[in-house]
């Protein structure tokens, strides 16, 4: 039995995931996974308090640059750790940790550190129908002509309709699609509640159905499935553009896209 407790607590600019108890082999996993899982609801940052936490030994905090390697893949958003322990703060400061996260005493003073790329997002949430693909079609690309980059339009509807496929054929969850820009990487990813993983399968025929994946990979700069705090999953793939776009904009799910 894991011996970490984990709270998640939202913040206007983050969302802080409180550790207590103490990281050790047993509760490694335990602690990565739910980092990870805390990040598919952090959309602005994501904060570990680990003023609670106990290390039963310094190699135990490699998870955190495990975590924060794993962030800039996706969803790319700003990672830190947070003490009120000043004994703490000084071995986490001399850590290679550091060189991947930065450590800070409270969450307000994280935030005011994170950076502050130009980032875009927009988010719809899509029926179970037979249309669900076409509207989710017409969705990325209304946002690809919003933002600037036709360019990615062929490819985006491609990963766009082989997710949303993968989730009305898979699990009986309505698909929410959500799309961001970020660096110059453009990521599309759907969410279900289906907390199975997406695989991806060899094609043994050319006419063989149902393997989408693998056409996401085939397009993709890259691609995973993260499991939400929620419990479901997020199944994501990113897009490289060519030039950096600036602005920056978020929806809320069913209301539709609002562009600068």
């Amino acid at each position: 039995m894991a011996e970490v407790q984990l709270e998640l607590t939202r913040r206007a600019r983050s969302t802080v995931l409180i550790l207590t108890g103490t990281l050790d082999l047993r509760s490694h996993l335990t602690v990565r996974n739910g980092l990870l899982k805390a990040a598919t609801e952090a959309p602005d940052g994501l904060i570990a308090d680990v003023t609670g936490l106990g290390f039963a030994h310094d190699a135990q905090l490699s998870v955190f640059a495990l975590v924060a390697m794993r962030l800039g893949d996706w969803p790319g958003i700003p990672f830190a750790l947070v003490t009120a322990r000043p004994d703490q703060h000084a071995v986490l400061s001399r850590s290679p940790v550091a060189r991947y996260a930065r450590v800070h005493r409270d969450a307000a003073e994280a935030e005011r550190r994170f950076s502050d790329p130009v980032r875009r997002r927009a988010v719809r949430d899509f029926p179970r129908a037979d249309t669900t693909p076409a509207l989710a079609r017409d969705f990325v690309t209304e946002v690809c002509r919003a933002w600037r980059i036709p360019e990615l339009i062929d490819d985006a509807v491609v990963l766009v309709t082989e997710l949303v496929e993968n989730t009305l054929q898979h699990t009986r969850s309505r698909p929410e699609v959500r799309v961001d820009l970020r660096r110059g990487i453009y990521t599309i990813a759907v969410a279900d509640d289906d907390p199975r993983p997406a695989e991806l399968h060899e094609r043994q025929t050319a006419t063989e159905p149902g393997l989408g994946l693998e056409l996401v990979a085939q397009f993709a700069r890259a691609w995973g499935c993260s499991r939400s705090w929620a419990g479901g999953k997020v199944v994501w793939a990113t897009l490289l553009v060519s030039r950096n776009v600036a602005g920056t904009t978020a929806t809320r799910p069913g209301k539709g896209p609002r562009f600068p």
